[in-house]
């Protein structure tokens, strides 16, 4: 797993061996960031069950102005920590160790609104759960022009959400990534 472009183009990233992480495969991020562009420039990232960090940190590395990195793993959280140090991002991120639904209430009041967001989830998560996720995402941490980007099972589609729309699903094997966009945007 290694960065794909920008600042720090080719740094290999750090994993985990047998931990329950799935980072998301080079050919598919690289899929995923040639079809959202430009949207990392100077965005404001979030980066949600965020395993090795490679989504945020691939997002730095093309010019996001700073990611918050959130994962409840002590590992994961370590893991990303050592990753963008070796990529010399980690003056432009934060690293939270918290459960997604305590680090979405501590952003929310603290009035943070995201250009980009990464829903990475393990498989097995629970579709009531999700869309709880989803919801609060779009009611209270995306901006108007926001971009919310879901990776799923292929095996399981992706729903509506309430001001949301899908702009598209692409699927590579078993990964699927959601495209989402605010009602009324692109």
């Amino acid at each position: 797993m290694r960065v794909i472009s920008g600042s720090a183009k080719g740094t290999k990233l750090r994993t985990a061996k047998g931990l329950d992480i799935r980072p998301t495969a080079d050919r598919v991020k690289e899929s995923l960031f040639n079809i959202i562009g430009d949207a990392t420039r100077e965005a404001l990232v979030l980066d949600l069950f965020a395993g090795t960090g490679a989504l945020g940190i691939e997002s730095l590395s093309r010019g996001a102005k700073f990611a918050y990195f959130v994962d409840s793993s002590r590992i994961s959280t370590e893991i990303i920590e050592k990753n963008l140090e070796l990529t010399k991002l980690a003056a432009r991120a934060s690293v939270l160790k918290q459960d997604v639904e305590d680090a979405l209430n501590r952003l929310n009041k603290q009035g943070v609104r995201f250009d980009l967001i990464f829903l990475d989830p393990p498989y097995r998560i629970s579709v009531s759960f999700l869309d709880a996720i989803l919801s609060k995402l779009a009611s209270d941490l995306l901006c108007d022009d926001g971009l919310l980007v879901l990776e799923h099972s292929a095996k399981i589609g992706s729903g509506e959400v309430a001001g949301l729309r899908i702009s598209s699903t692409r699927t590579y094997g078993d990964t699927a990534i959601t495209f989402y966009y605010r009602k009324g945007d692109r």
